[in-house]
């Protein structure tokens, strides 16, 4: 048993920021059906590293436990048997522009007459309404129009992308699977299913802690600090001695007094030195200085142990090849080495760990088209003629 046994997806959209919520809600027990273009397939197939089988190593990854159908969508037939399709899914997940569906003639008024039950999740750059509703956008996008890219970077230096990642994306779409369970909650008491309106942007703006708050009372503008946090200190990444680098938080008084001992000088957490917090961030470049001399005279193995048995909250800063090599990640197995068309691949588990009903990789990102003739024939009773009449029309 899984936790979303017997519910079926229809995954319709294309790259991370849609089809990731299909891919949370698959690894979790939910049938998902991926649609994509017939010869040409969904455009994450060619985003990122290529491989001899012709797809990416994220298209392998993200799109695990996936049946890819090949549909074009830009024909009336086309149209109709995603029309069928809607009618028999529990989930329908798109992050075209705003119109599109409609111009299709499938806006949630259509769906819900074909199922009642549908849930419809949108996702877009900046939602289904607004006056940028219109626009296109990606993750880098959403990075800098909410916020968070100004953020991210030194002082002085050029505001930068956090990670190097398609964050927004990801987030939007644990966003997203997080409202399809709210609204299959509610479907348990009212029958009916309703829309899910992400916006990559959104998504990532209700993550930035006190940014709205602390403008709307104070006119505060929070600028880049490069590794440091704003309320805390030290609160930050340091070099050792052999050229690593670890990150300490120190979130309150009494960290940076357990810090101090670990250090051996506990005066610095006295009261007439840096024991507050007000005075630490007053002096903010004082105590940093102090944190930074005593953790670049000491290797990384050792600032680690020392930090750890006082307590203090210390971490390295790891590298992929770190991570390979770190048993915590062994144990949970947070990478996880799975089948491929490529071979054997290793690839982010599931998250979260749930004791009696834990996700699964069943398998990594199918090729185009692999499922067609199952999900055509299965789901919508196509006999074989039928279907190889579509696949020469081209229509499939």
């Amino acid at each position: 048993m899984q936790a979303l046994d017997g519910i079926r997806v229809l995954d319709i959209g294309t790259y991370i920021g849609g089809p990731f919520c299909a891919t949370v809600l698959g690894e979790f027990g939910a049938d998902v059906i991926k649609v994509e273009r017939p010869g040409v397939g969904d455009h994450l197939r060619r985003f990122g590293t290529e491989t001899d089988c012709g797809d990416t190593l994220v298209w392998l990854s993200e799109s695990r436990n996936k049946r890819s159908v090949t549909i074009d969508l830009s024909t009336e037939r086309g149209i109709e048997l995603l029309k069928e399709l809607v009618a028999d899914v529990d989930v329908v997940i798109e992050n075209y522009r705003p119109g599109v569906l409609e111009r299709w003639g499938l806006a949630y008024e259509a769906m819900q007459e074909l199922n009642p039950r549908v849930i419809l999740v949108r996702v877009s750059a900046y939602g289904q309404t607004g006056p940028y509703s219109h626009l296109p956008g990606f993750a880098r996008i959403a990075h800098g129009f909410s916020g968070l890219a100004y953020l991210a970077g030194e002082p002085d230096g050029p505001p930068v992308t956090p990670g190097s990642t398609s964050l927004a994306d990801y987030v939007t779409g644990l966003y997203g699977a997080l409202g399809v369970l709210l609204a299959l909650r509610v479907r348990e008491t009212t029958g009916t299913g309703q829309v899910v309106d992400l916006t990559l942007y959104e998504t990532i703006f209700r993550m930035l802690d006190e940014l709205a708050p602390a403008y709307q009372q104070f006119g505060y503008v929070r600028e880049r600090m490069g590794a440091d946090t704003v309320n805390v200190i030290p609160h930050s990444h340091y070099r050792t001695r052999d050229d690593h680098w670890v990150a300490i938080a120190c979130s309150n008084d009494d960290m940076f007094a357990r810090l101090a001992r670990a250090m051996e000088r506990p005066e610095l957490a006295d009261d007439d030195r840096f024991g507050r917090k007000a005075t630490r961030l007053a002096a903010r470049d004082q105590v940093n200085a102090i944190v930074a001399e005593w953790i670049g005279s000491l290797p990384r193995d050792e600032v680690l142990e020392r930090c750890r048995a006082a307590e203090v909250p210390i971490g390295p800063l790891n590298s992929i090849a770190d991570i390979f090599e770190d048993p915590q990640y062994q144990h949970r197995e947070t990478v996880v080495t799975k089948d491929s068309r490529i071979g054997p691949l290793a690839i982010p588990g599931t998250v979260p760990a749930l004791s009696e009903t834990p996700g699964e990789i069943r398998w990594l990102g199918p090729a185009l088209g692999a499922d067609t003739d199952d999900v055509l024939g299965q789901l919508l009773g196509r006999t074989a003629e039928q279907i190889a009449e579509l696949r020469a029309d081209g229509v499939i």
